[in-house]
């Protein structure tokens, strides 16, 4: 089967001619759920893991007060998010060779309640490595990827979601994310 990616020409069997295995993205629009699945969806892989961080309807604030949330407006350092999303793609790489592809997007913009902000997509031959790879992505995602978050409230009330998170550089979200997996949680 001969398949086309960014113009390259490719056979997906091979693994020593897989091409191009990571798709990344910053989007104003609606994250392509649907497209990166099927992109991900490769012959030699039998497992597709999907995250997808949908805007809710409600939060906690810090005081642990729940607010009816109608909309969040996501802004990021623009510049610096595809590079670190590439860095993830290829750090899941380097701990599960196995694995196919990977797809990560985030959203800027404003996101209404049930659409989606951030998109994880693994393919992997197992189960197992796809659904740690898609955990260490997503996690490692949201402690190094410069995104924040302004959430809009029922009552006309606005104001940034403080996560306590340092936003740091991927190598060390990841070396943390190692820290935090022990043989027993099945990393």
């Amino acid at each position: 089967m001969i398949a086309t990616v960014n113009d390259q020409i490719r056979c997906p069997e091979e693994p020593e001619e897989r091409g191009e295995d990571v798709r990344v993205g910053l989007t104003r629009d609606r994250v392509p759920v649907a497209e990166a699945i099927e992109w991900v969806t490769v012959p030699y892989c039998g497992a597709v893991v999907t995250f997808t961080g949908m805007v809710r309807d409600s939060n906690d604030d810090l005081a642990g007060r729940r607010s009816g949330i109608i909309g969040i407006d996501y802004e990021a350092y623009d510049r610096h998010v595809e590079p670190r999303l590439r860095q993830i793609a290829r750090a899941a790489h380097d701990r599960w060779p196995a694995l196919g592809r990977v797809a990560l997007f985030h959203r800027i913009g404003p996101v209404p309640v049930t659409e989606a902000s951030v998109l994880v997509v693994v393919s992997a031959p197992h189960r197992s490595e796809a659904f740690t790879a898609a955990r260490f992505c997503i996690d490692v995602l949201k402690t190094s990827v410069p995104v924040w978050k302004r959430e809009h409230s029922g009552d006309g009330m606005n104001g940034w979601v403080a996560t306590g998170n340092q936003i740091d550089d991927v190598t060390a979200a990841a070396h943390r994310w190692d820290l935090t997996r022990t043989p027993e949680s099945g990393a």
